[in-house]
């Protein structure tokens, strides 16, 4: 009987493979040190043929993302709860009761490790608590600088989000799920929504609270593709493009296709690429209620819906989870996990952390993300303080 090789899941209610006519669920693959993963694919046996497997290429640099933002994102978390403190200082004993058991003893080891960053002060009848050291506290006033230079981008952002829904509102819950990867405060129904009633309102749909787009701008229905094009001078170009032997093309329909390094497509495959990167789409923005999944060219845009949803993220990239909890806004294909590996030129899935992460390919050089946001710059020179120099990724703090 052929077994399902165990590979890392994307969509929770949506990972279900049919082998030997049985229903069979794949479960997140242990890190193993090899360029590549076996990844099953459906199929049905007949006449004692093996299965169908295709290879997933590792990502080395992609993987390391992940790891590069470990305990960056636990001084930046370490930093917010002390800020969030009445007196701008914690208690230690109270470290607990902010992260948990488990978590403590890895805020307890930044503490220590980085006197540059935390000050503990107290002893003797004083209980010890942690507090931003002097300079790091001066470093930490620039946030809010960098908060307001990000408020018109957050705006925009957000009202692209609700464009690409079909309703053009979503759960709010659904977006707080999202809020730190988009930048938001944790109050922004609070703090920004508010102060935009020309562009978002607050309403009750069966008791779930929605935020709404209140009027369409069509000049922010342009993906973040399209604006690359044009400043690449692509839409307004006469010269007869041609595609390259890695896919690529320089078209006013192509993505931008990274394959990995031990990837080798044959002809058919390059062939197939070609005709599917020229192949027209209608626009993300376009309601997707309008088109049939079965058609090819709606699924070149469930494509461009995702391209343009990781784009909106600060870091470009999303947890499977985060990505699960549009399928019905976004109106996703309920084999999302398959569209992801197919187009392995533009998405990569990395298992490494928590939980199984999608990265937007082209926002990286290697390790490195090429667009930082001013906060992303911000946190960037608050973790400098650690005496590391060149961070070779952004920082996303986690959610409490």
């Amino acid at each position: 009987m052929h077994k399902c090789v165990r590979i890392f899941s994307l969509i929770e209610s949506r990972k279900w493979f049919t082998v030997d006519g049985r229903q069979r669920l794949c479960h997140p693959l242990p890190s193993v040190g090899v360029g590549h993963m076996w990844v099953q694919i459906m199929f049905k046996t007949s006449g004692g043929r093996r299965p169908k497997k295709k290879t997933y290429y590792r990502v080395n640099e992609l993987d390391r993302v992940m790891e590069l933002q470990k305990k960056p994102s636990l001084i930046l978390r370490l930093k917010s709860i002390i800020q969030s403190q009445k007196n701008q200082c914690l208690l230690l004993r109270d470290l607990e009761k902010e992260v948990g058991f488990v978590q403590k003893w890895n805020f307890m080891g930044i503490i220590e490790k980085y006197p540059s960053i935390f000050r503990v002060t107290g002893g003797n009848r004083t209980p010890p608590m942690v507090m931003l050291a002097e300079k790091a506290d001066k470093v930490a006033l620039e946030e809010g600088e960098a908060r307001t230079q990000m408020e018109p981008i957050l705006v925009k952002n957000l009202r692209k989000l609700l464009m690409l829904s079909v309703d053009c509102m979503l759960p709010l819950e659904t977006i707080q799920l999202i809020e730190n990867e988009l930048g938001l405060p944790s109050d922004f129904e609070q703090s920004l929504v508010p102060k935009y009633p020309q562009f978002f309102s607050v309403k009750d749909v069966n008791g779930r609270t929605f935020l709404q787009l209140e009027n369409w701008d069509s000049s922010l229905a342009v993906t973040a593709r399209e604006e690359r094009l044009v400043h690449e001078g692509v839409l307004t170009s006469k010269v007869q493009a041609r595609i390259l032997k890695d896919g690529n093309y320089v078209g006013p329909f192509a993505f931008q296709l990274r394959y990995p390094a031990g990837f080798r497509p044959n002809v058919n495959y390059l062939k197939e690429v070609q005709k599917w990167q020229k192949m027209e789409f209608p626009s993300p923005y376009l309601n997707a209620r309008r088109f049939e999944l079965a058609d090819p060219k709606a699924q070149k845009r469930v494509v461009a819906v995702l391209h343009e949803f990781l784009s909106l993220t600060m870091e470009k990239r999303l947890t499977s989870g985060q990505i699960d909890a549009f399928h019905s806004e976004f109106r996703l294909p309920a084999r999302l996990l398959l569209c992801l590996i197919k187009h392995h030129g533009i998405f990569y899935i990395t298992n490494k952390g928590a939980r199984s992460t999608v990265i937007l390919k082209e926002a990286y050089d290697g390790s490195t993300l090429i667009c930082k946001c001013p906060l992303l710059l911000f946190r960037d020179k608050f973790v400098e303080l650690t005496g590391r120099r060149g961070i070779d990724s952004c920082i996303s703090v986690p959610s409490s």
